[in-house]
């Protein structure tokens, strides 16, 4: 029985399907504004009441941001401008802080903080927050429902984020592979066009995110793409740099890709074309690692704990991770279009892709500790769930790839094939010259006529070849199985690729502070902040309890309450009631009964603190008549 595998446009075609509906459910379900720095502390605080009209109003990020004369908007309860535009660099040491300087004679009511930045690793963050002079009053302003980096653009910028890795993965893993496993590949049709097309790929994406990067950190609107103004403030920023030089480094690869399928490809003397070979794999490595450089320097791996090691680890990364994939999918397309791919050259991609796999676990282990840090945060944070994702498809992929490496052994070209293959290597200068001298010992054969029949035959000699390597049950089953391996690859860059724009889960957990069984020591400047998971066991009974103690001393203290849903929102409780104990003093427990400011906020003012230590704060929930719970965190009150 013939074995036959599916055609090029239809595997294709499904794997365009499965990318597309993948991508679509993972940037839907991808929190837009994800990001590595996060906001921990403002002053005033999130519905602080303050008795007088504060100076200016200032924010504390967990790492560098960039900030522009209009990232932090102060607004009346009218919607006015209440702040002077002025921004302050607040910055010392590890703190980062910025502020803005209010006007003067502002009257009672509450007041929106409304704040837009950017991050150090180039992804857009936003939020706001209120407080309120004298007393809360009702207020007009109007914050958008979309955050920075969402909506359509959002989407757009995120999908051509993805076409960018494919992009790249292609170009780099496609050259690689002529390169070190199927030199002849270079003269193949096919495997030319697939790796043109990467570059192309690449090279459009570039271009779109830097055209959408200023709406994409701005506005929102896609008519800003086009604003020459904003496009100029883009190119000066870190992210315009790096997609800057990725378009100038475009422009070195294509002169690599132009060498390999010219002069590389018509090369017949083997010297010539070992030291052709020798130049194009060490200028081809220096170009693809620069590409890789654009995005480490400029995303997660140049922020963060240790960044002159994770910018080289994830430059490598990127490299194992495009000499698999990409030479993978230059594989696939030779297995269904290309007259044949000699076993030799699957053999060499074997050992290629394994020692891809070794560089990407060895270099997977660091970045998982860098960007989660912790066990809980695998577990506990988006990051570290995508990251499980991740691993469990790298898991799959390799399973395959050890099926597609039993058939690499199992393949058995015939011996005629093989020779036809060498001859045809050998001597593909010398035909056309002995047809000619064929023609002219024949005198009455019409050399047009003989043309056209060498190519009535060797038409006929390669759908023979065709039908005999369709035939081949062995080869029928490498296709497959690298069609799967493809399939699952095309999933994984898709998982990669939001892994990319979510917050680490290191980050997150240290930006929910209080979050270590012993809180933070409080110091006379930063209120403490802790943040406590429950669950009554009841209907909407699971959130989180986030408790600011401010200024965080001895003496009177404010203390706020926020209830919030799993999902941040907040969530309207019967009762909140909170009591401290010093059980180092047996001083306690003193209950503290704050009252409900609006929902999900409850504040109390005066709260005594007696004396300094390590107190226990116990906050009791109870979400219904019968479902109620209790927390409790250790502080150090200093």
């Amino acid at each position: 029985m013939t074995t036959t595998a599916p055609r090029l446009g239809i595997a294709l075609a499904r794997l365009l399907i499965l990318a597309a509906a993948l991508l679509g459910t993972l940037l839907a379900g991808a929190a837009p504004a994800s990001a590595h720095a996060a906001l921990t502390g403002s002053d005033p605080k999130d519905g602080a009441v303050i008795a007088s009209a504060p100076k200016e109003v200032n924010l504390t990020f967990s790492e560098q941001v960039a900030m522009s004369a209009d990232s932090i908007r102060v607004l009346d309860p009218a919607g006015r401008r209440a702040d002077t535009g002025e921004m302050r660099d607040l910055c010392s040491g590890s703190v980062v802080r910025y502020g803005v300087g209010l006007r003067a004679g502002l009257p009672d009511g509450t007041y929106t903080v409304a704040w837009q930045t950017v991050s150090a690793d180039s992804h857009p963050i936003s939020g706001a927050f209120t407080f309120s002079i004298g007393a809360p009053s009702t207020t007009s302003v109007a914050l958008p429902d979309r955050s920075a980096g969402g909506g359509l653009v959002g989407t757009l910028y995120g999908i051509a984020r993805y076409v960018s890795y494919a992009g790249f993965a292609i170009l780099v893993g496609g050259g690689a592979f002529v390169l070190a496993c199927w030199p002849r590949g270079a003269s193949v049709r096919p495997v030319q066009q697939t790796v043109v097309r990467g570059w192309l790929t690449l090279t459009g994406a570039t271009l779109v995110m830097l055209l959408l990067r200023n709406p994409y950190t701005g506005s929102g609107e896609l008519s800003d793409a086009f604003d020459l103004a904003g496009l100029k403030a883009v190119l000066e920023t870190k992210t315009g740099a790096a997609l800057t030089s990725r378009l100038l480094l475009l422009g070195a690869a294509a002169l690599f890709v132009a060498v390999l399928f010219g002069a590389y490809a018509r090369r017949t003397d083997p010297k010539e074309k070992k030291d052709l070979a020798f130049g194009l794999g060490i200028g081809g490595t220096v170009v693809a690692a620069g590409i890789a450089g654009t995005w480490a320097l400029a995303e997660h791996a140049s922020t963060g704990i240790q960044p002159g090691v994770a910018m080289p680890v994830d430059i490598l990364h990127l490299l194992a991770v495009a000499a698999w994939l990409g030479g993978l999918t230059v594989l696939l397309v030779s297995l269904y279009r290309a007259p044949s791919v000699p076993r030799s050259a699957v053999e060499r991609f074997s050992k290629v892709a394994f020692g891809s796999v070794a560089v990407l676990v060895a270099t997977g282990i660091y970045q998982s500790w860098r960007q989660v840090g912790s066990w809980s945060a695998l577990t506990g944070t988006r990051y570290g769930q995508l990251l499980l994702v991740k691993i469990g498809l790298m898991c799959v992929l390799v399973g395959i790839a050890w099926i597609s490496r039993r058939w690499t052994r199992r393949l058995a070209d015939s011996t005629t094939a093989e020779e036809a293959d060498d001859a045809e290597e050998t001597t593909a200068g010398a035909a056309p010259e002995e047809a000619v001298e064929e023609t002219a010992d024949a005198p009455a054969v019409d050399p047009e006529r003989a043309a056209q029949l060498a190519r009535q035959q060797a038409a006929v000699a390669t759908a023979r070849r065709k039908r005999e390597r369709d035939a081949d049950p062995e080869r029928a089953g490498l296709r497959r199985s690298v069609l799967t391996e493809a399939a699952v690859a095309v999933v994984l860059l898709a998982v990669t690729t939001v892994l990319t724009s979510t917050e680490p889960g290191r980050t997150e957990e240290e930006a929910g502070a209080g979050t270590a069984a012993a809180g933070p020591a409080a110091v006379p400047d930063r209120p403490v902040d802790v943040r406590l998971p429950f669950d009554t066991g009841g209907v909407d009974g699971k959130g989180v309890v986030r408790l600011s103690l401010d200024p965080g001393r001895t003496g009177a203290n404010a203390l706020h309450i926020f209830v919030e849903r799993p999902n941040g929102k907040p969530l309207d409780v019967p009762e909140v009631k909170v009591a401290l104990t010093l059980e180092a003093k047996d001083v306690g427990p003193l209950p503290v009964a704050p009252d409900r400011i609006q929902t999900g906020h409850w504040s109390a003012s005066g709260v005594q603190i007696p004396m300094p230590g390590e107190w226990r704060i116990q906050v009791t929930v109870r979400t219904s008549e019968i479902d109620q719970t209790t927390i409790d965190k250790n502080v150090k009150i200093g």
